[in-house]
């Protein structure tokens, strides 16, 4: 706590003076009695405190919620100077508004929640943002932990702090929006779905990476693997790919993926290029690829993350070998490999090492022009905040086996 951690861990209270709900201030002092910090109270949370403020005591209200949400959004004012309208006002612990995360698309804003305790201050969060882009509509998305939260309120008829009223997808002010809406991104045009669409309709922050990309596509063939609605496709595009190939899971992301080359015909090169589009699993169809001697420039793995837990991580690093060794497959030589990892419990180092040992293994040449972060408007304020590591390498022919003499 003393070290500046958003989070305080139910085992790590020492003693709690009286039960709290969900949303409650809760103050906390050390052992001298002296104040620390207050955050937002979760009951249903192994997370039990979001730390908000620490140091010498503030009163938390509307005006400084506004306060908060203001500072967030004028370091984003950089991005409107690069012809986009698309991106992160609020990330959340990073923001220093644990728990809540907010998201612009051109005239709309989606608020999500990873906890509950964030439902009693909603209309606050709302009257903070109204002012700063005048939106059209603000649309509200729970997490998964969160949904289920209002799912046991809500049979057993609970309306404490209004929780029974909420729900996913929700309108919290203005009309609900008539289907995706569109923003702009580097001068590209997309549309994200605010209600059904994964995260918050779009993965913002893959932008840079997009743009990082699109200078290396100029008469090359691409692979976009885990493709969703086709943001580094239609990059690729403009960056003068002869032909893009966006592969994923779902079929209404792929449509989504279509559209937004639809979006962007105005450019030359995206309407020049081919646009094929696969759905099914991705090491199946990769697979089959190889099979078939299809072999691509540029190949991109951008997939969803692996390692949601720590248990989870032995197995993530196992799917990410595996994933490396699917694109390097189906690679030219001389190709780009654009590999990314989203799991915040791999670290930026480990999932390096990962890369040019499975290259090592699978004796390709490879060397890594660039390794990169996190973009402007998702800004890292603690460990467990870095989670995004995107390389770029130049891999070519099999390497020669090393011999000790």
């Amino acid at each position: 706590m003393k070290r500046g951690h958003p989070w305080v861990f139910a085992k790590g209270i020492r003693q709690q003076r009286q039960e709290g709900r969900a949303g409650d201030l809760a103050v906390m002092f050390d052992r001298d009695n002296r104040f620390l910090a207050i955050g937002l109270y979760d009951p249903a949370s192994p997370i039990r405190i979001r730390v908000l403020h620490r140091g010498a005591p503030e009163t938390i209200d509307r005006d400084w919620f506004a306060a908060r949400i203001r500072a967030a959004s004028e370091r984003r004012q950089p991005l409107l100077e690069q012809d986009t309208t698309g991106y992160r006002v609020v990330h959340g612990e990073n923001d220093r508004l644990p728990g809540l995360v907010v998201d612009r698309y051109g005239d709309s804003v989606v608020v999500k929640l990873y906890t509950s305790a964030w439902f009693p201050y909603l209309t606050d969060v709302v009257a903070g943002l109204r002012p700063l882009s005048d939106p059209e509509r603000i649309v509200l998305r729970l997490s998964r932990a969160v949904q289920r939260v209002t799912a046991v309120s809500q049979q057993r008829s609970e309306r404490a702090a209004g929780v029974a009223d909420l729900r996913d997808g929700q309108t919290l002010h203005g009309d609900p929006a008539p289907g995706p809406v569109l923003f702009r991104e580097n001068g590209l045009r997309f549309e994200a779905d605010l209600v059904r669409g994964q995260k918050t309709g779009f993965f913002l922050d893959q932008r840079d990476n997009r743009a990082r990309l699109e200078r290396h596509c100029a008469g090359k063939t691409v692979l976009n693997v885990f493709a969703y609605t086709g943001g580094f496709s239609v990059y690729a595009a403009r960056g003068g790919a002869r032909s893009v190939t966006s592969l994923d899971a779902s079929a209404a992301a792929l449509a989504a993926a279509e559209r937004n080359f639809e979006h962007n015909r105005s450019h030359a090169a995206v309407a020049a290029a081919r646009h094929r589009i696969l759905c099914g699993d991705a090491f199946e169809l990769v697979a089959g690829m190889r099979d078939r001697g299809e072999r691509f420039d540029v190949v991109i793995l951008d997939p969803p993350s692996f390692a949601k837990a720590r248990a989870d991580v032995e197995r993530a690093l196992r799917s990410y070998s595996r994933m490396i060794r699917m694109g390097l497959d189906v690679l030219s030589s001389p190709g780009l490999l654009v590999a990314a990892s989203c799991s915040s419990r791999i670290t930026a180092d480990r999932f390096r090492v990962l890369v040019e040992e499975t290259a090592r293994d699978a004796r390709r040449s490879m060397r890594i022009l660039e390794m990169t972060g996190h973009p402007l408007d998702h800004p890292i304020a603690f460990p467990e905040g870095a989670y995004l590591k995107c390389i770029f390498a130049a891999v070519g022919g099999h390497a020669r086996p090393h011999v000790d003499r």
